[in-house]
């Protein structure tokens, strides 16, 4: 089969690699579409991914070729998407159901072979059944909304909460989305990125802007989360978060990134600074809204590459261009 391979530090390449073989409760996945997201910058960058070479893609559906002996839940012919994360299930964190912290975490396309190939194989376990309605071409959204879902399990928002985003890239989108399901007040959007901004006022925002300065507030907003992880949003946005507010991050920064906090602010006005890691309980529940259509694919997904383009399609994604950008081997 063919796949991508991030082989070293800033090397992908595509090649023709052995066909996978599944255990005896995996299946075999032909992969019909693979997005791209920030994890797959950062593993190209030399983080995240324990070991290189790897083949990326976490984030991919398609069609079940073959399954293990010991799988009866699924059947070839299924269209499915993939969660790919994997925990131990024995550690501290996965017996306390925090399997997304678990001290062993791996996960299909970060730690082990991913989507962004021909094939691909994962845990019957990981895989959700798609409703004949949903295009399987349309379904890898279904990881990063199921790591929105997560977000937003985080937040416990309260009704009427006026929220301020960072970013309207992917993940800021789908943070929007679900703002406006989950009882916001209002919701404003900043982004430098104005093509990406105005995507966001064609779903919906209340205000958009490059930056919080040019939005007038008396106090500040309810909820401040960062889907960028960039550096100087996220100090800003800490400075954006009303009194007992919470500031999510939720974009992934590069590791050395840094940010100053105010402690005494913190303390005085019971300001809430937390975080979201990846995927939590949150994936069947990601696919069940992605069926109900909570979020419109034709709208999120900007760019559709063949598999033998995916360096540039790092590249597009890389530079800004587009929204969700889906290679299709």
């Amino acid at each position: 089969m063919r796949a991508a391979i991030i082989e070293s530090i800033g090397k992908v390449s595509v090649e023709t690699v052995p066909d996978p073989t599944p255990g005896p409760r995996d299946v075999v996945v032909a992969v019909k579409a693979c997005g791209l997201c920030g994890t797959d910058l950062h593993i190209l960058q030399g983080e995240f991914a324990p070991a290189l070479p790897i083949v990326p893609g976490h984030e991919f559906a398609g069609e079940i070729v073959e399954t293990g002996s010991e799988v009866t839940e699924l059947a070839v012919g299924d269209n499915v998407a993939v969660d790919p994360s994997l925990h131990c299930h024995e550690c501290h964190y996965c017996r306390s159901g925090r399997g997304n912290l678990c001290d062993n975490w791996n996960a299909i396309g970060v730690s082990r072979p991913g989507g962004a190939a021909e094939f691909a194989v994962a845990p019957v376990a990981n895989c959700v059944k798609l409703p004949d309605h949903v295009d399987v071409t349309t379904a890898a959204l279904i990881e990063p909304l199921s790591c929105a879902v997560r977000g937003y399990d985080v937040l416990s928002s309260t009704l009427g909460a006026e929220v301020l985003i960072y970013g309207s890239g992917t993940m800021g989108l789908m943070m929007l989305e679900l703002a406006k399901r989950t009882g916001a007040a209002s919701v404003d959007v900043l982004d430098v990125n104005p093509d990406r901004l105005t995507t966001a006022v064609e779903l919906g925002v209340s205000r958009s802007a490059a930056s919080a300065d040019e939005l007038e507030t008396v106090r500040g907003w309810d909820v401040v989360i960062d889907a960028t992880g960039n550096a100087s949003a996220i100090q800003d946005g800490l400075g954006r978060v009303a009194k007992g507010g919470t500031f999510l991050q939720f974009g992934v920064a590069d590791y050395a990134t840094t940010a100053v906090i105010e402690p005494y602010r913190i303390y005085n006005q019971e300001i809430t600074i937390t975080g979201s890691m990846a995927v939590l309980h949150s994936y069947e529940r990601a696919a069940a809204l992605f069926a109900g259509g909570v979020i419109d694919p034709g709208v999120f997904i900007s760019d559709r590459l063949p598999l033998e383009r995916y360096a540039e399609a790092l590249e597009r994604f890389k530079a800004g261009k587009g929204r969700k950008i889906v290679v299709e081997p």
